[in-house]
């Protein structure tokens, strides 16, 4: 590999590393500061659901990175709810696909609202260009995601931003 390519992945290395720590503290902060209705988990279970479309449990858990029984649980709780369906796949008797309620599409629009809401303040007293190219950044972060997801599971995800256009 020539150094011009070993600096490119270095680079990008670093990067990722970089871009993955600020998205987590970013995340964290909304999270503490929004004051949900649900734990955070179960929201993060809510918005995985949404963005794959019906899914299988050992699907969930492993796209989750927890056991199948872990993710049964989390799933009866918010059954139990109202948030989400369990149905059984037609492509298999033995298995249930979960999908998300219209109660459970409504909580996680308020979460996102709220979380959103949080970081508002913050992204107003952004100066015009750093406004400018984190307006520019979002799309290509959705985009890399949908592509990292694509390539790590064969599946498209949504990459619509979640929230209303004004």
């Amino acid at each position: 590999m020539s150094n011009l390519a070993d600096r490119r992945t270095a680079s990008a290395d670093a990067l990722g590393s970089d871009l993955l720590s600020a998205v987590a503290r970013l995340n964290r902060f909304a999270t503490q500061q929004a004051g949900l209705d649900l734990p955070f988990a179960q929201v993060r279970l809510l918005a995985l659901v949404d963005e794959r479309g019906p899914a299988r449990i050992g699907d969930l858990a492993a796209l989750d990175s927890c056991s199948q029984p872990t993710m049964t649980a989390q799933v009866r709780r918010l059954e139990a709810q109202g948030l989400v369906d369990r149905v059984d796949d037609p492509s298999d008797a033995r298995a249930v696909l979960v999908s998300v309620t219209a109660a459970g599409r409504r909580l996680l629009d308020r979460a996102r609202e709220a979380r959103g809401a949080v970081l508002a303040p913050y992204v107003t007293q952004l100066d015009g260009d750093d406004l400018a190219a984190l307006e520019r950044a979002v799309p290509v972060l959705q985009r890399l995601v949908a592509a990292a997801q694509r390539d790590a599971t064969g599946t498209p995800s949504s990459t619509t931003p979640h929230r209303k256009e004004s």
